[in-house]
């Protein structure tokens, strides 16, 4: 691609693409393909003029070589563009806007005054409309008040007024659309499947775990339990509960069969199936996900439905004031001044759009939070009860030791565990597997169906005998799986969790698992404490003596041990009828039923699919120093929600106050409002301040 360089200083060059013209379409290719780049911190690209402004902190040479090398038309860099980028939204109100601005100016420069007053009239009817129409619903909202002040400007013949007030109504709608759909769409873009691998099902039958973008359409995918559906299809065996909430609110699993349609981002609760690919890449989802968040009751905190109650309760008052003011004055002007000022406005704006720039700089930052009421929730808890394994510990544990009995071989039993295990990831399997993987251990698929017992275990057949892998309680106490050599059995290192193998109703092997202890740990549960939760509570299937061990490392307040996914849950319970607010962080299937109990269930991004479907927010599996950020942000987001409510009603009162004055005019007092209300909701777009890090 041939440039020209404009501007260019330390880490920042600015080039000019030498063509006439550039779509939409290929300044996203322009602007995702450099933002590839290794070292390359920020791409802008102006489709219109064909510049591209790229910082950076490689070396320059690399920037220049991939600006010869850009290709606005190659299938291949085509494909790192999203579905939806935001260009195509925000050329489309820019539009919306000028269209405006420029009908405006033509409107008062070029037709004569009679036709302007028709044209006035003939405007005017839409707003009036809409205020007789909330008057017949029993309703006094805002629209009553547009319509009421463009009425009275008519009907004294005020024609300025009226067109006036009438172009920043038009303005003020269409930037608050534009603000609100812009934080909607931001946030749509940074919610992904975080789906990589798949199980495909070949011609012969056999299973093959694929990357999803090799996946074709036509292709058959399985999905087990827990799993996350990867892409839109058809049920063409099987049966499943599927968990569809992400998509279509609905708040029980729906039962799917052969023929029934399946939405990428969903998640098999129990049962597993095949799908016959119809959509690749999840087609659709982002229009799904808009719609979901546009509608879910879930983004409604507390503190937006007080700002939307409070705004329509304001309305009767702010009419009462302009009545009470031409009383009192005899003055229409100053009457009509009160009607262009409204609180509903920049209540019902700023406090949803608050909201959405929390969640997309939570976002940002490797936190996904799927609606507002679950930042007030974080922001207002004073406990939290974190699981053991993946989440105070590594969430990608080890394989220590492997002990087999009756002579049987290592390397086939681990073979065996992996071939179970890596159907059903958690933390532990995939320990397995990985081990496995790094011995070389490769493995036919022998067994049949595999069943999975939450919290337990894993049940199959491998050539014609039952195979189960999975805890001490599952496979000793539940199966009556006999133990071979109790003297070894007794003496097994204690310093490790320990995973159960058994073949044909005996022990034989026990898998050492090292699951290591995050060096974070205890410094978050420290500025956890600092950031005002007074409790935290660990809770592990662990027996005593690990879980004790644990508890006094990390620092928790207490700790529970060998508990079921129902004893979770039933704590959280407890918690709620003593009065207090309370946060659950777990990874496993075992953890969803305290994840849903909880008041902001919070999943680890690389745990289970169903607990990061069920949880309200999911963190970065890297370290737990995210919480303290989620609850800075938190925190944040309730200082701003506040500082919106005092700056609104002391800005909105005063115009009040300065219109009964007859300081301001009617037109003004409109422009003030329009001013203030898109001011207040582009800060409430701006990023949260979280103070001082720790």
């Amino acid at each position: 691609m041939k440039c020209t360089v404009l501007h260019e200083s330390k880490g920042r060059i600015r080039v000019h693409i030498c063509r006439s013209r550039m779509t939409l379409r290929q300044a996203d290719i322009a602007e995702y393909s450099l933002a590839a780049l290794s070292g390359v911190r920020n791409v802008k690209v102006f489709d219109r003029t064909c510049d591209i402004i790229i910082s950076y902190e490689c070396h320059r040479g690399a920037v220049i070589k991939a600006l010869s090398e850009l290709s606005l038309d190659a299938e291949r860099a085509a494909e790192l563009v999203p579905e939806h980028t935001g260009r195509e939204l925000n050329r489309e109100y820019e539009e919306k806007l000028v269209s405006a601005v420029t009908h405006r100016l033509l409107h008062k420069l070029l037709l004569p005054a009679p036709i302007r007053r028709i044209i006035s009239f003939i405007r005017a009817v839409k707003y009036i409309a809409r205020g007789i129409k909330c008057l017949l619903h029993g309703k006094i909202e805002v629209a009553v008040l547009d319509a009421t002040a463009i009425g009275v400007s008519l009907l004294r013949g005020d024609y300025n007024t009226a067109g006036s007030v009438m172009f920043l109504l038009k303005v003020g709608d269409i930037l608050d659309e534009w603000t609100h759909k812009r934080s909607v769409d931001d946030l749509a873009r940074t919610m992904s499947l975080g789906v990589e691998q798949v199980w495909l099902k070949t011609s012969e039958g056999q299973e093959v775990l694929v990357p999803v973008s090799e996946v074709r359409r036509g292709d058959m995918v399985i999905v087990r339990t827990g799993s996350m559906i990867p892409l839109d299809g058809k049920v063409t065996a099987g049966d499943a509960m599927v968990n569809q909430a992400s998509m279509t609110g609905e708040s029980v699993p729906v039962h799917k069969s052969e023929g029934s349609y399946v939405y990428a981002g969903t998640v098999v609760e129990d049962g597993e199936c095949t799908v016959c690919v119809e959509s690749i890449a999840g087609g659709g989802r982002y229009d799904r996900i808009v719609k979901m968040i546009e509608e879910s009751e879930k983004l409604k905190s507390t503190a937006e439905n007080k700002a939307a109650h409070l705004a329509d309760k304001l309305v009767p008052w702010s009419l009462g004031g302009t009545i009470l003011t031409w009383l009192l004055t005899r003055n229409v002007t100053r009457a009509v001044s009160i009607l262009m000022v409204d609180f509903s406005c920049a209540l019902k704006l700023a406090m949803p759009i608050s909201v959405l720039s929390a969640m997309r700089e939570c976002s940002r930052a490797g936190i996904t939070v799927k609606g507002g009421r679950f930042l007030e929730a974080v922001s207002e808890a004073d406990t939290i009860v974190f699981d053991k394994t993946g989440t105070l510990t590594y969430s990608s544990p080890r394989v220590a030791e492997v002990i087999t009995f009756g002579g049987r071989d290592e390397a086939e039993m681990l073979r065996l565990a992996a071939c179970l295990e890596e159907h059903y990831p958690h933390s532990i399997a995939n320990a397995v597997v990985k081990e496995a993987e790094e011995r070389g251990l490769l493995h036919e698929e022998r067994h049949s169906k595999v069943e999975y017992v939450v919290a337990h275990g894993i049940s199959s057949s491998v050539d014609g005998e039952r195979v189960l892998i999975g805890s001490y309680h599952f496979v000793v106490e539940d199966e009556k799986c006999l133990i071979p050599d109790e003297r070894v059995f007794r003496h097994l290192p204690k310093q490790y969790s320990h995973l159960y193998l058994a073949i044909a109703g005996e022990i034989a092997a026990v898998i050492c698992i090292e699951d290591p202890l995050r060096k974070e740990a205890s410094q978050v549960v420290e500025q956890l404490h600092r950031a005002g939760l007074s409790r935290v509570v660990m809770m592990t299937g662990d027996n005593e003596r690990t879980a004790r061990a644990v508890a006094e490392k990390v620092g928790v307040d207490e700790y529970h041990s060998e508990v079921l996914p129902e004893d979770k849950a039933a704590f959280i319970r407890s918690e709620h009828e003593a009065g207090r607010k309370v946060i659950m962080i777990g990874d496993g299937v075992n953890d969803s039923p305290a994840l849903s109990e909880a008041d902001a269930g919070i999943a680890i991004s690389t745990g289970a699919a169903i607990a990061r479907e069920i949880a309200d927010i999911t963190i970065s599996a890297e370290d737990l120093y995210s919480l303290v950020e989620l609850k800075r942000y938190s925190d944040a987001l309730m200082k701003r929600i506040a500082w919106n409510y005092r700056t609104i009603i002391s800005f909105n009162a005063g115009l009040i106050v300065l219109g009964a004055l007859g300081i301001l005019s009617p037109a003004v007092s409109a422009l003030l409002h329009n001013a203030s209300t898109l001011a207040i909701g582009m800060k409430s777009m701006t990023d949260l301040d979280t103070g001082e890090k720790d």
